[in-house]
């Protein structure tokens, strides 16, 4: 997140299970950023609010991915498919970088 910009996405591609090798599992964090000031310190903190966390896992090697959208991610005013793949495409981007 940048000074401009008070949102931000975190993102993690995280190991595979010993069961599946194939797994590919891209953990994903929406936050808001929320700047304050410590007076004992005298410094700059900041905070992340509204954090929630949402996993996208492929038992294909990243072909298909599979994610609970609870949310409405494309500010449409309904949870539904299109939710779901603005999640699944960003965990499919996510997962071919390679050295991120």
């Amino acid at each position: 997140m940048s000074f401009y910009n008070q949102r931000g996405v975190f993102l993690q591609l995280l190991r595979p299970s010993i069961v599946s090798p194939k797994e590919v599992r891209v953990s994903m964090q929406f936050a808001l950023k929320e700047e304050g000031y410590d007076p004992v310190n005298r410094d700059v903190t900041f905070s992340l609010l509204d954090s929630t966390l949402r996993e996208a896992v492929s038992h294909d090697g990243g072909v298909t991915f599979t994610i609970n959208a609870h949310a409405d991610m494309d500010a449409d005013g309904d949870i539904d498919l299109q939710d779901k793949a603005v999640l699944v495409g960003l965990a499919k981007a996510y997962s071919k970088i390679i050295n991120p």
